[in-house]
């Protein structure tokens, strides 16, 4: 199965199962779960980076504990919308996944999830080291809820990856 875009995305999800969304980070992959109405987005993980196919295997883990359908993997487009080496990275780390398990998979906006998260853990008093140990999966998981809440609104489209 190819990377999909936003509809095809949509059409091929069954109800009431959970998506993994996917923060392919250069030293730690953050992974978050939806709960199984695709409401609520939670950080699940990070899987330290080795090789891919350990990294799939670990991922792939939470994916079947949770009894996912879908893979949500975060895109990090540029500011003024072009796609740079980072992005190229996070599509290669995608059609890696693919190799695989054939799931469907959607790249997803992730422009300034990390640094939201950062923000809002500072706001919080966090420590440095706190904030470093969950930073992964918790920008993992604000990129997915993005993609619920645009889930909840239905096909429109707007800003895609």
């Amino acid at each position: 199965m190819p990377i999909l875009d936003y509809r095809e995305f949509c059409e091929s999800l069954p109800a009431r199962q959970a998506l993994i969304g996917i923060d392919p980070g250069s030293t730690t992959i953050g992974v978050a779960a939806s709960d199984v109405t695709r409401l609520i987005a939670s950080p699940a993980g990070g899987v330290k980076r080795t090789k891919m196919a350990a990294d799939g295997q670990a991922i792939f883990a939470i994916f079947d504990d949770r009894s996912a359908c879908g893979l949500v993997v975060g895109h990090p487009i540029n500011m003024d919308g072009s796609k740079g080496p980072s992005s190229q990275a996070a599509r290669a780390f995608a059609r890696n996944l693919l190799n695989i398990r054939d799931v469907p998979l959607l790249m997803w906006d992730e422009r300034l999830s990390t640094a939201a998260v950062q923000r809002q853990m500072i706001a919080a008093d966090m420590t440095r080291a706190k904030r470093a140990a969950v930073v992964d999966a918790a920008a993992a998981a604000y990129m997915l809820q993005g993609l619920l809440d645009r889930l909840q609104g239905g096909f429109s489209l707007g800003t895609l990856s």
